[in-house]
């Protein structure tokens, strides 16, 4: 009875292997695990604590897996997502001027929200009225946007007075570093290495300490594992709540979210046989995100690493279980993650980057109508160091470019609001 009441809450059904379950579930942390301090590191880029930023983010994947496990019944991994962190940390932060208890609370609400849309039929409404060339175009200007900060964090790219960007120096430790290691992680890549970039970052450092570029125990927070925490813990500001800026923020974080989660449920919820759990998977990433804020981290998304596991056997929540746990148990390892230089992180940048580039695949360029304002989000993203920014420009220049050849009808209806708020922020910035 003990085992049925199990097998019915982790959707495990008679035809799941076990022994692959808890493989797979090894294989997907292994495959995900680099997000720990990557992420720490981004978050810490906004001005959260580095060993906080890590004990939240763990926290955050602990509770993510574990509410897939029991709520989607899906083996899909839970972590804080890739290039959505960047637009909390270079966005919501740097470029929107919130501070980042106050970018907490943007991403509470934006969890309550994207729970609104999960459980009802508006996550359909809300897909449809951004056209899938826009939504690609932003993922794939987020993978730009991700690539040239791994560029400046590895120093492989510096400023320059004259072109604003030029080459790094080459006698440099740390540039030595991060080019073997941004080497080492795309052959493990292309070889299809299980916890290749995990690998390539530990090599990293190992390789940065040989040649004098790691930091030493003197920038690491010392005490126990939890001090400083509790300032990061339920630490959202609500100051800000009844701002245009905030609910600015809240809107595009959740376009985001919404898209990013959409796509990635979908085609792993498939990839695992199980289509018809996609709902209950979605619903249970809508909570995880209000938890993300809670718990102090950037929102959580369908990792795309649970394809490693998917594709090692895992079928039911089991699998994102034993993942769960795992992250549970890398607590332990804090410490010495601290010690991993920004010379071993910025490479892996520049990989996820990289992935996410891939989407330009899925994108239509023969009707310039579409094309050229997706065109004008890819560029202006990292061009303009903002992901709103870089947003706005191919949300204007869409309703734009459909008027202009008398194609109104193409234009969502939703969109033309949309398009007046991006235009309305503009002009809000040119008189403050």
């Amino acid at each position: 009875m003990n085992n049925n009441f199990w097998r019915r809450s982790l959707g495990i059904e008679p035809e799941h292997n076990l022994k692959r379950e808890w493989a797979a579930g090894i294989v997907s942390y292994f495959a995900s695990v680099y997000i720990v301090m990557v992420n720490a590191a981004i978050l810490h880029d906004a001005g959260m604590p580095l060993r906080a930023g890590m004990v939240a983010t763990l926290l955050t994947a602990v509770a993510g897996c574990l509410l897939m496990a029991f709520g989607g019944k899906t083996p899909v991994i839970v972590v804080p997502g890739m290039g959505i962190n960047a637009f909390y940390t270079y966005t919501l932060v740097h470029s929107m001027k919130l501070d980042w208890r106050e970018a907490l609370a943007v991403v509470v609400v934006t969890g309550l929200l994207f729970a609104l849309v999960a459980f009802t039929s508006l996550y359909r409404i809300l897909s449809d009225a951004i056209p899938s060339n826009l939504q690609h175009a932003i993922t794939v200007g987020i993978g730009l946007f991700l690539t040239f900060i791994g560029l400046q964090k590895s120093e492989i790219v510096i400023a320059h007075r004259t072109t604003f960007v030029a080459i790094g120096h080459f006698s440099d430790p740390a540039v030595i570093t991060s080019c073997a290691t941004l080497l080492l992680a795309i052959v493990f890549f292309l070889r299809g290495t299980r916890g290749g970039l995990l690998i390539s970052m530990l090599a990293g450092s190992g390789l940065a300490y040989l040649l004098g570029a790691g930091h030493g125990p003197d920038k690491i927070e010392t005490g126990p594992l939890f001090a400083g925490y509790g300032n990061v813990f339920l630490s959202m500001d609500w100051t800000g709540v009844l701002s245009l800026v905030f609910w600015i923020a809240v809107f595009l974080l959740l376009l985001i979210v919404v898209f990013e989660n959409i796509g990635l449920v979908s085609a792993q919820t498939l990839m695992a046989g199980h289509p018809e759990r996609f709902k209950s998977s979605l619903r249970a990433l809508s909570v995880a995100n209000i938890a993300a804020g809670l718990l102090g981290s950037s929102p959580v998304v369908a990792a795309a690493e649970s394809s490693a596991g998917i594709a090692a056997g895992g079928r039911s929540g089991l699998t994102s279980l034993i993942a769960g746990l795992l992250f549970g148990a890398t607590f332990l390892f804090i410490p010495a993650l601290a010690y991993i230089p920004d010379s071993a992180i910025a490479p892996i940048l520049i990989i996820i980057g990289g992935l996410m580039v891939q989407s330009v695949r899925l994108m239509n360029f023969n009707d310039p109508s579409e094309g050229f304002p997706a065109f004008l989000i890819m560029v202006m993203i990292p061009f303009t160091y903002s992901i709103v920014d870089g947003m706005a420009f191919g949300f204007i220049a869409y309703p734009v470019a459909k008027l202009a050849l008398g194609r109104s009808s193409e234009v969502p209806p939703a969109l033309y609001g949309i398009a007046g708020l991006f235009t309305a922020n503009f002009i809000l910035h040119a008189f403050l």
